[in-house]
């Protein structure tokens, strides 16, 4: 018996081996499949009245289960969160404290210990395909949302209000630019290239920052920033976000679609969408795009980088910019690397970046000093989060509690139960409007054309 079952695990390694050079072994997986599912239908037919065969569970049993008693329960109809219920006024900053998770994971091992389903899901795959709706194996989550990983963006949050605060055209865009090098390294700490939660629809994320004043400023009362995402639509997966500083009378604007698709040895995601920065006391808005990203060595110790161009653009000013994220060659190069350059109304030069965006940027302007920043050695500022006690159920870090703990307690079982119970919570949700034809009512933005909006921007 022993030996069969070896010569049956060696034969199936060997059929997945065979998909990058026979797209043959794909078909006869699925038709193996599909007999095993006939036969198991056939079996269950064939039992005596009242008996039953336990076979390894699809769903989580009790999708309830606690592994702490310090997670919150989840009750069993979800009821999203409304706009009159969580609104800034209900968030109470001195409720809020410093969020010093680290989202990074160093253990390559791990991922040598699911070589076979990363082989096995493979073998599902084809060259270009949409990775929209495919399940991907639990161990490649990153303990925590997309909505949560777009705060990122903020975790030099002096440097965001730095772009307001500079006095000209000029020097407002190359900081908008800088800003922007700057906040990507923060989002990927570990080695490992690992993927966020796919929010669930009307899912939301809040937090916030203090920014100290400026020696020269007449209060010394902190500048407070705030973030607010939503996921505003399931197919596509649309996440919408918006910044702002009463103080600075600055906003940001931003809707996203990841959009992912197979590659061979890589998975890529395009960010399709839009960011609009607002700067209300210059009359300025500022229209910019995120990168491509790219997950490599699938195979390996998987690893991101970016890739594409992306515009800057200001209607009132006529400045722009371009920002060139390089992709590594096959062979030599290196990772990583980066370029931009911001012209003046007449297309002139005027500020080139070079360098890295997680390691040391050249800033060298037309006129002036060229200087170094390393970006590894800047402090990120922790963003601060009300405790999940205190959330609503559809925030992003209490929904999303239970499969955080199991991952983190290394029980990929749990958490990939824990995962299709949200998921199976929103199918049902989905299939009940579907029924009545009614759309999902979002809280916090309205879409205007192909642009979401939040409801109650900074005037």
């Amino acid at each position: 018996m022993h030996a069969t079952v070896n010569r049956s695990s060696v034969a199936e390694w060997d059929l997945l081996l065979l998909k990058a050079s026979s797209h043959a072994a794909t078909q006869a997986l699925q038709q193996c499949m599909s007999l095993l599912q006939q036969q198991r239908t056939l079996v269950e037919k064939s039992l005596p009245a009242g008996a039953t065969v336990e076979w390894l569970p699809t769903v989580p049993p009790s999708p309830l289960r606690s592994n702490s008693d310090q997670l919150q329960q989840i009750t069993s109809q979800w009821i999203f969160p409304t706009a009159n219920v969580y609104t800034e006024a209900d968030i109470d900053p001195t409720e809020e404290v410093a969020d010093t998770e680290l989202y990074c994971d160093q253990d390559v091992g791990a991922i040598d210990d699911y070589k076979g389903a990363i082989l096995q899901l493979l073998s599902q795959l084809k060259l270009g395909m949409d990775l929209t709706r495919v399940v991907l194996p639990t161990f490649i989550l990153e303990r925590r949302s997309l909505l949560e990983m777009f705060a990122d963006f903020l975790s030099h949050p002096d440097k965001f209000l730095r772009i307001t605060d500079s006095a000209t055209a000029e020097a407002r865009m190359i900081a908008l630019v800088e800003w922007y090098l700057t906040s990507f390294h923060a989002g990927r700490q570990g080695a490992l290239a690992k993927k966020p939660y796919n929010p669930i629809i009307g899912e939301t994320f809040h937090c916030s920052w203090d920014v100290p004043r400026c020696e020269s400023s007449a209060s010394t009362k902190p500048c407070r920033l705030r973030y607010l995402a939503e996921q505003v639509s399931h197919h596509p997966p649309v996440s919408a976000f918006y910044i702002e500083c009463p103080v600075k009378r600055i906003s940001l604007n931003a809707h996203v679609w990841t959009k992912s698709k197979f590659m061979g040895m890589s998975l890529g995601c395009s960010m399709v969408g839009e960011v609009t920065l607002q700067l209300l006391q210059h009359d300025e808005e500022y229209v910019f795009q995120f990168p491509n990203a790219y997950a490599r060595s699938i195979l390996t110790v998987p690893w991101v980088e970016l890739g594409g161009k992306v515009y800057f653009s200001c209607a009132k000013t006529k400045y722009s910019a371009s920002v060139t994220f390089q992709t590594k060659p096959f062979y030599g190069g290196k990772v990583n690397r980066v370029a931009a350059d911001v012209k003046d109304p007449n297309g002139k030069n005027v500020c080139h970046f070079n360098g890295e965006w997680n390691g040391t940027l050249e800033v060298t302007p037309a006129v002036g000093t060229c200087r170094r920043i390393d970006t590894s050695t800047m402090p990120i500022t922790p963003k601060k989060v009300r405790p999940i006690a205190i959330q609503h159920e559809g925030e992003s870090q209490r929904l999303w509690q239970h499969v955080t703990r199991s991952l983190r307690d290394g029980d990929m079982v749990l958490a990939g139960n824990q995962k299709h119970y949200l998921e199976e919570m929103q199918r049902a949700d989905e299939k009940s409007r579907g029924i009545e034809n009614a759309p999902f009512a979002t809280k916090f933005f309205h879409k205007e054309g192909d642009t979401w909006l939040f409801n109650q921007p900074l005037k």
